[in-house]
């Protein structure tokens, strides 16, 4: 691991650094958003998070309320005379910077507030936020709903791309990645399922807290809290440890999304590499959403029992998305051209369906076609997860592999999935990659199908 961590070190040397990094002498206001070209208003400029620690406390499905006390440690990339995190959630009754009290105003989905003391550039600091009531979710025509949804028994909190602030004042962008520590609070009976490692389980009368820590650097978008009846298992892949749950509704399918779980993750050692994080697993439950998510560690199916085919593509996110993180949303078919792709992979595995042959599948599809409009490499934010980024995305990876030869396609993805050690990616990065792998000119190939319109005919 030491000399592939180093060589992709230094394949990439030169990537950018934490957001918003400034030279200036005075103080100034960090910016509101970190001009994302789909999301121009997530995150914010001035300052780095390294961790978050989130006490809630759940009342029940009944009232719905959640009380919170969120604290964010955090660098000063510059002076800074004030910040902002975003939040959409319920009232706030507080913040405290470095134990003082700071004022605070609320504007969309900006939180703003201003420390009693300006901070000077690289002081470590934390911002402490209390809020109480209902968090809502977000929903959207085309990117369905998301953030904190209730369920029948509890909630389930996914968030891509921009639903977290929903229930946690963060740093909502993926160019910020930190560590994160939940202690969540329900009602005795329920039980809570989260990123990463479980810690104490404490029940105090007619209450039981339920810590969970996330070590590995994280997405915002990637934070997950399940709250409901579920039943867990927990078993081993080599020594990752694996833990599973499920509403009592799917509990038929519990030994199936382990067993499948622990199947694709095995096969993803062998194919990409190290599997990046401490733990593993899955969460079936909640509403009917339609969709899962790759929470990192722990992905959830959205009240449906997923199949094979489905755990490979959120499984493989562990390492293309959830690892290796985009610098910009636009670039989204990074993480969902190789995740679909996985699933290719795997169908081919066993003796079915070639890659070749997939790829063979869909381009007899005709050029205004979902699979080919619009181009993946910047599809629009209604876009974001339409049919072409995930089909076409994969198009364009089996048409790189066809190039390059297998050889130097399964060191290419070993080499990027090592990338999530370091900075943010583009693809720019990803075509610079292949370039040095291979030692062809590429470009011919991603601008035909990342970028052209209609079906690509030479590359």
């Amino acid at each position: 691991m030491a000399t592939a961590a180093a060589s992709a070190a230094a394949l990439f040397a030169g990537a950018p650094g934490p957001p918003d990094a400034g030279d200036g002498t005075s103080g100034t206001p960090g910016s509101s958003g970190l001009g994302d070209a789909y999301f121009p208003e997530a995150g914010n400029g001035g300052y780095d998070v390294s961790h978050y620690d989130a006490a809630l406390a759940y009342a029940g499905h009944a009232s719905g309320r959640v009380d919170a006390t969120v604290t964010v440690t955090a660098t000063a990339t510059r002076p800074l005379t004030r910040f902002d995190l975003d939040f959409r959630g319920p009232k706030v009754s507080a913040v405290l910077v470095d134990g003082s009290a700071a004022t605070f105003t609320r504007s969309g989905q900006e939180l703003v507030v201003t420390p009693s003391t300006p901070l000077a550039k690289d002081a470590v600091f934390t911002a402490v936020v209390r809020y109480a009531g209902r968090p809502h979710p977000l929903k959207d025509g085309a990117l369905g709903t998301y953030g904190w949804i209730p369920s029948k028994d509890g909630a389930v909190a996914l968030g891509e791309p921009d639903g977290t602030p929903t229930w946690l004042p963060v740093n909502d962008h993926p160019r910020d990645k930190a560590t994160y520590a939940f202690h969540v609070t329900v009602p005795s009976g329920l039980r809570v399922v989260a990123n990463g490692t479980p810690g104490a389980v404490v029940r105090r009368g007619a209450t039981t807290t339920y810590d969970w820590t996330e070590t590995s650097p994280m997405a915002s978008y990637l934070a997950m809290i399940a709250i409901g009846r579920f039943a867990v298992r927990t078993t081993t892949a080599g020594n990752v440890p694996v833990i599973t749950a499920v509403a009592p509704k799917f509990a038929a399918s519990a030994k199936k999304l382990e067993r499948t779980t622990v199947a694709a993750l095995r096969w993803g050692v062998q194919k990409f590499g190290p599997y990046p994080f401490a733990t593993a697993g899955g969460v079936i439950g909640g509403p009917r959403l339609d969709y899962a998510l790759e929470t990192q560690e722990r992905p959830v199916y959205g009240g449906f029992a997923p199949d094979d085919v489905f755990v490979v593509h959120e499984m493989a996110h562990q390492w293309f998305g959830d690892s290796v993180g985009l610098r910009d949303w636009k670039d989204i078919w990074l993480n969902e051209g190789l995740a679909t792709y996985a699933e290719w992979m795997w169908t081919a595995r066993g003796g079915g369906e070639s890659t070749k042959k997939t790829f063979k599948r869909y381009y007899t599809q005709p050029g205004g076609s979902p699979v080919f409009a619009p181009p993946p490499g910047s599809p629009s934010r209604r876009d974001l997860f339409g049919f072409s980024v995930y089909i076409r995305g994969a198009m364009c990876v089996e048409a790189l592999r066809e190039r390059i030869g297998d050889g130097r396609f399964d060191r290419l993805l070993k080499t990027w999935a090592e990338r999530g050690r370091t900075a943010p990616v583009t693809t720019a990065d990803f075509v610079a990659l292949a370039e040095r792998i291979s030692g062809r000119k590429l470009d011919g190939l991603f601008n035909a199908w990342l970028y052209q319109k209609g079906k690509p005919k030479k590359w």
